[in-house]
């Protein structure tokens, strides 16, 4: 009897794959082309296992997550008695969808107020992010309030104020040039006396090569650690169309700050999504949301498997 398509269990897309494909056109195509050219091949060979580390080095996976993958392949592949190279296509999409899987992917709302503070560099998205996050807690019935922390740029606060405005949160703002975590406490301090659920700081935008800047941030979070709020997430932005940049400045704010977990913004205009396994495998900080889009509504949950699903493809596409 022939042994079982690897790929057999894996043919039906995700729930929420659909909205994904689409977003992760150009990181798919990234790998795709190569991952198609390796899978054409006739034999499972020495050969096809080099191209399949090519085609995932090309798409911005970093060689030892690349390394990683591929080890796990081979002992399946193995297992399975297979020898098809079309059979590694859903032994890839399982292997992604495991390693970025995590059971702490969910947004901490615990605390009154629970506090969350948002950090990352210049462009990373996220004055935005906080925007489209505060839109989104106001709409589900929680009373949020933002703290405009990022005082050297008027035009972050600004930003914020408008953000605020459109999403009926509150807004906690400083003296330009100001000590950000004096804004921070203030705000918690009146979230804590207004019966508001949640604070959403923003930081100001810095290098993180600059330690000056990360003592700074360093010393906000020990601030939002400080009753009546209690701290609950550090969530770091990072820009999608970075690459492997993305992994130094995810280490060095979870250094200064103790990020909990990444928002990867610009998704849908990166062709380095792989660069993403590279956080989650090798800092073991989940990836809670991604921007899917410009719109209101395309900050959204991390779904493991439909990011898998996506960039993957399936032998069809």
């Amino acid at each position: 009897m022939a042994p079982e398509r690897a790929g057999a269990g894996t043919a039906t897309e995700p729930a929420g794959a659909s909205r994904w494909r689409p977003r992760l056109a150009k990181a798919r195509a990234a790998l795709g082309e190569r991952l198609g050219s390796a899978l054409a091949r006739r034999d499972l060979d020495a050969t096809t296992w080099e191209a399949l580390e090519e085609a995932l080095l090309g798409a911005d996976v970093s060689l030892d997550v690349a390394e990683e993958l591929l080890a796990r392949l081979r002992a399946e592949a193995a297992e399975r008695r297979t020898g098809d190279p079309r059979d590694v296509r859903g032994l890839l999409r399982d292997a992604i969808a495991d390693l970025m899987h995590s059971p702490d992917g969910e947004l901490d709302r615990s605390g009154s107020p629970a506090v969350w503070l948002l950090v990352g560099v210049n462009g990373s998205g996220k004055t935005t992010t906080i925007g489209k996050l505060a839109h989104a807690e106001a709409a589900a019935g929680r009373r949020v309030v933002l703290a405009a922390a990022d005082t050297f740029r008027a035009a972050a606060t600004e930003q914020l104020a408008a953000w605020a405005e459109r999403a009926g949160a509150q807004l906690v703002r400083g003296n330009p040039g100001g000590d950000p975590a004096a804004v921070v406490f203030d705000a918690i301090s009146h979230a804590a006396a207004a019966g508001a659920d949640l604070v959403i700081a923003d930081t100001a935008g810095r290098l993180h090569t600059n330690h000056n800047l990360m003592g700074e941030l360093a010393k906000i979070r020990r601030v939002a650690e400080r009753a009546p709020g209690q701290l609950r997430e550090v969530l770091v932005t990072l820009d999608a169309t970075v690459g492997q940049n993305g992994l130094a400045q995810a280490r060095t704010f979870g250094e200064a700050a103790g990020v909990t977990g990444v928002v990867l913004t610009k998704l849908d205009g990166s062709a380095r999504g792989g660069s993403v396994l590279s956080v989650r495998a090798e800092l073991g900080v989940p990836v809670k949301l991604v921007g899917l889009g410009e719109g209101t509504g395309d900050l959204v949950p991390f779904d493991a498997a439909a990011f898998a699903s996506a960039l993957v493809g399936t032998e069809e596409t």
